[in-house]
């Protein structure tokens, strides 16, 4: 288990761009909560003109509590987002969220995961315990012990199927050579099928969502590094041929690898 968050920027588009314009940083949860907890994420601004940050989602559900200057808390449970995440930032705010592993949120939700898929819900629709303060007021240390204690409070039971799907979902993560669904299942001696059901049931999407967005966001990643050869990238990376890597890029992105690579190069100079 890790003893510190990750420091990647997966997922993020402009990642130097986004730290330029807020604080954001991860913080670990409480031990025992770290089966379940990828990690909490902090996000204070204050800006004297608004700013658009785009995110690839990971195959993850977040519990998100947000303040606006002036404005009361709100606290709302995220779904996967099966698309391109936008948001915009204006004036001055913070954000305290939790980043739950993949499958880790179905102790907390006691149904399948995919009912929130594409969705948001306001965590007062759930069944989940509401702070008994505001969570973004304070110190970092003052937000993180304020999560520790919603989610103990929930009192999480252990789930071997939880475990399972946790423990594929981190392999696929990292090990570039899973490109398809039936070679995976067959690595861990599974059926598709089986595989389908229990990542659905668990994660909120297929296995072959997860393989084909890790890859996706290894891609993105490549890119801020331009100018690469795409049709060797998208072979390494499982897809059919260069078309099919630029079409879904550009599907979820906004923009073609290239252009993306091109602006990137642009901001930096």
């Amino acid at each position: 288990m890790r003893h510190e968050p990750r420091r990647d920027s997966r997922g993020i588009l402009d990642p130097d761009r986004l730290l330029r314009q807020v604080r954001f940083r991860r913080r670990l949860p409480a031990p025992a909560l770290r089966p379940w907890v990828e990690h909490y994420w902090l996000i204070d601004w204050d800006l004297a003109e608004p700013f658009d940050q785009r995110v690839v989602p990971h195959p993850a559900v977040n519990l998100v509590f947000q303040a606006q200057e002036g404005g009361v808390e709100h606290g709302v449970v995220a779904g996967v987002d099966t698309g391109l995440f936008t948001v915009t930032l204006h004036g001055a705010g913070r954000v305290t969220g939790v980043q739950f592993r993949p499958g880790g949120f179905r102790p907390f939700w006691g149904r399948p995961v995919a009912e929130l898929t594409g969705h948001r819900v306001p965590l007062a629709a759930t069944h989940l315990p509401g702070p008994d303060r505001p969570v973004c007021p304070g110190t970092d240390d003052e937000r993180c012990r304020r999560l520790d204690d919603l989610l103990t409070a929930a009192s999480p039971v252990p789930d071997p199927l939880t475990a399972e799907v946790t423990a594929l979902v981190e392999e696929i993560r990292a090990d570039r050579g899973v490109l398809r669904v039936a070679d995976f299942a067959r690595r861990h001696a599974a059926s598709t099928r089986r595989l389908q059901r229990l990542f659905l049931d668990q994660v909120g999407v297929g296995p072959k969502w997860v393989i084909r967005r890790y890859r996706l966001q290894e891609a993105i990643e490549q890119a801020a590094a331009g100018p690469l050869d795409w049709s060797r990238v998208a072979a390494d990376l499982g897809y059919a041929d260069q078309a099919h890597l630029v079409r879904e890029f550009t599907a979820v992105a906004g923009v073609s690898p290239a252009a993306y690579a091109r602006s990137l190069a642009t901001a930096r100079r």
